[in-house]
């Protein structure tokens, strides 16, 4: 099942005849195996990632980290699951360090994803701060390079 899970992580446009093959099994096991993981809840989903830059539609992404009292007998759980629920909030993590929950935020503009900050998140019973930190430049998302640059290139070594 990792196997299966690994290749369709890396191409999830893998066809059960191709996925079969590459793992010595039938199509038929393929499928099952796949339907199992999809009723399970172990695959959570199938998206493309998309540059939206490419593609001619400027967004805006943040990281944003939420320091928060925790609930009695819920901790985090509940304010987290809450956020994930915003459109805007495209990953929740719950982390360690200096604050609680770590927020990816994306908007079409900065003062969309300064609002949603401003108004909603902070806002928010048991929120205490907000540090939200803007991202310049993407070069890698969901293990996909978005800089297309010669791929040869090769950083000096200095000794």
């Amino acid at each position: 099942m990792k196997d299966l899970l690994r290749a369709l992580e890396q191409d999830a446009r893998l066809s059960p005849e191709t996925l079969a093959r590459a793992l010595g099994t039938t199509a038929d096991e393929a499928k099952a195996q796949i339907a199992e993981a999809e009723n399970d809840g172990v695959i959570l989903g199938y998206r493309t990632i998309i540059d939206w830059d490419k593609a001619g539609e400027e967004t805006v992404m943040a990281w944003v980290e939420l320091r928060v009292v925790p609930q009695q007998r819920v901790g985090f759980d509940a304010i987290s699951e809450r956020i994930a629920r915003f459109e805007q909030a495209v990953s929740v993590y719950l982390t360690s360090g200096t604050y609680d929950v770590g927020i990816l935020v994306r908007g079409r503009t900065m003062h969309d994803v300064s609002n949603f900050v401003a108004e909603t998140l902070a806002t928010m019973e048991g929120v205490q701060s907000t540090v939200t930190h803007f991202i310049m430049r993407r070069y890698k998302v969901e293990g996909s390079l978005t800089s297309q640059r010669d791929s040869d290139e090769r950083l000096p070594v200095s000794h």
